[in-house]
């Protein structure tokens, strides 16, 4: 893979890090534990049976976490602490061919990874003021569904899956920035005269 494909992966893997953390690792470690992808040297602890079974224990723990309103704001803030320094290293890990992890390539994968992880959460607590739970676990599912499908893609197509990663991103933000704006509209104001 070249440098360029290496570096697509590395923000995808970042972002949803800051997404789904237990799941993204357990995903990396599974593919590259069955042969499916040839990990750089710094990934190969994720295909490890002690990282595989705590990432898909936790992951498991997420997925229900995740789906309770209220709990899921409680989780996503916990979650602060390891989603944005994961996002950190897959990304510095996937440009690393010796083991050696870049500060840059650090630097963004923590930034990555929290600008998803803000989003994410952000949107969470929104939804969380929803009276009903059905958005919340529509939410939750579609975002099972995206790092899911992204990791599935992110092998082979590495910059069309960044692509609609960014564009789903964009559309989450559009919808809640159009939304925000609909409910919180100022009422005119009454014309002097």
């Amino acid at each position: 893979m070249s440098e360029a494909h290496l570096f697509a992966i590395g923000v995808l893997l970042a972002w949803l890090a800051g997404i789904r953390v237990y799941l993204t690792v357990f995903g990396v470690g599974l593919a590259g534990a069955f042969g499916w992808l040839e990990l750089p040297q710094a990934l190969q602890a994720t295909a490890s049976p002690w990282v595989l079974g705590v990432s898909g224990i936790l992951a498991v723990t997420e997925f229900f976490a995740d789906k309770i309103p209220g709990v899921d704001s409680a989780w996503d803030l916990l979650q602060t602490l390891a989603r944005v320094p994961a996002g950190a290293f897959l990304a510095a890990a996937a440009l690393s061919p010796d083991g050696e992890l870049g500060t840059g390539m650090l630097a963004t994968g923590a930034g990555v990874a929290l600008t998803s992880h803000l989003l994410k959460s952000g949107t969470r607590a929104l939804l969380n003021t929803s009276p009903e739970p059905l958005s919340n676990w529509t939410a939750s599912a579609g975002e099972d569904a995206v790092v899911v499908g992204a990791l599935a893609l992110a092998f082979i197509h590495p910059w069309l899956a960044l692509g609609l990663v960014a564009s789903v991103a964009l559309l989450v933000v559009a919808g809640f920035w159009w939304l925000w704006r609909r409910l919180f509209r100022r009422a005119p104001r009454p014309r002097p005269g």
